[in-house]
């Protein structure tokens, strides 16, 4: 579903029939600026700083990463509280514990993510216990304009089988870096982030991306 957020309704709304949720105009200008003036003042970690993640995706451009300040990240869990994504993450059995995880990142040219769904652990800092399961992912833009020719699109794919067994992606969504839009979509499913084309020139798309997840009794 893709819709304005004026037009939303939350409590009508489930992941278990539309796996796959965009919502434009989500942020107001005034919330967008508060993002945009923390990111001015956050601690940024690039990719090639990362080895771990660098080596699950290989040939990526050197994105960064920023963890979120408290009242930043109060303001944008306050907005999250949705009916919808509170029904999707309760509905697995046997919850042990609740997590979210969200970063600030920016992507400028050159910078992409290649193709994942997001059940790839091999990186995963916490190697003492399984991680928490990853139940919906989400990306958010904040940046104040974004050209099409731009790129950095989150493309969704539908997976499916060819008559060998093969797994083959289908291009589901091509959903554009819209400042104020977020996307939410259910884990797993493959996605990728296309490189941002040079026509971007020292224009970076701004974002916050993470997870809703769940832990579980082993």
């Amino acid at each position: 579903m893709k819709v304005p957020f004026h037009q939303f309704n939350p409590k009508k709304f489930s992941f278990r029939k539309d796996p796959v949720l965009v919502l434009d105009n989500f942020w107001t200008e005034r919330e967008m600026e508060i993002f945009r003036e923390a990111m001015t003042h956050s601690t940024w970690t690039g990719l090639r700083d990362m080895p771990a993640v660098s080596k699950a995706f290989p040939d990526s451009g050197n994105w960064l990463k920023a963890e979120i300040g408290p009242r930043e990240r109060q303001l944008f869990l306050d907005k999250m509280s949705l009916p919808c994504i509170a029904e999707y993450v309760e509905s697995f059995p046997n919850i042990r514990q609740r997590h979210v995880n969200f970063n600030y990142y920016t992507y400028g040219a050159g910078d992409c993510l290649p193709t994942h769904d997001d059940t790839d652990e091999a990186y995963a800092a916490d190697r003492d216990r399984p991680p928490p399961l990853r139940r919906l992912a989400l990306a958010t833009y904040v940046h104040s304009e974004w050209n099409t020719d731009w790129g950095g699109e989150l493309i969704i794919y539908h997976a499916r089988k060819d008559p060998r067994g093969n797994r083959v992606l289908d291009v589901a969504q091509c959903i554009a870096p819209e400042p104020g839009s977020l996307a939410l979509f259910a884990v797993p499913r493959f996605h990728r982030v296309c490189r941002v084309d040079a026509l971007a020139g020292e224009h970076k798309r701004l974002s916050i991306a993470g997870w809703f997840m769940t832990e579980h009794d082993a």
